[in-house]
């Protein structure tokens, strides 16, 4: 397949879906979010709070997640609460957080 005059290549759903994922949380906002939700449900409204966040910015990076089907929410009374869909991603976060302490004190 030729775009703009390059070669393109496909790449496989699983690889191209991971590597969204990924982009989403190189996004610290993205990332902050997700660790906040790893402590429990909350609104919106609480994560700007606590993450000292707009309102629309937070709202903005839930959407996002929900694209990548990472976060859920459920409809209450008072407005919506937001939840990981699947606790694995914290996981994975603190591997990544691992790595990144033995990238930052190995020596090459």
């Amino acid at each position: 397949m030729m775009y703009n005059g390059f070669i393109m290549r496909r790449v496989p759903e699983l690889h191209y879906r991971s590597s969204r994922i990924f982009r989403v949380l190189g996004n610290p906002t993205a990332y902050q979010i997700i660790k906040s939700l790893g402590k429990g449900k909350k609104k919106p409204s609480e994560i700007a709070a606590e993450l000292k966040l707009s309102p629309p910015t937070v709202s903005n990076t839930l959407r996002n997640l929900r694209q990548l089907d990472l976060v859920r929410y459920e409809n209450l009374k008072d407005g919506k609460v937001y939840f990981i869909k699947d606790e694995m991603i914290i996981s994975i976060l603190e591997k990544i957080e691992l790595l990144v302490e033995r990238i930052k004190t190995r020596e090459y």
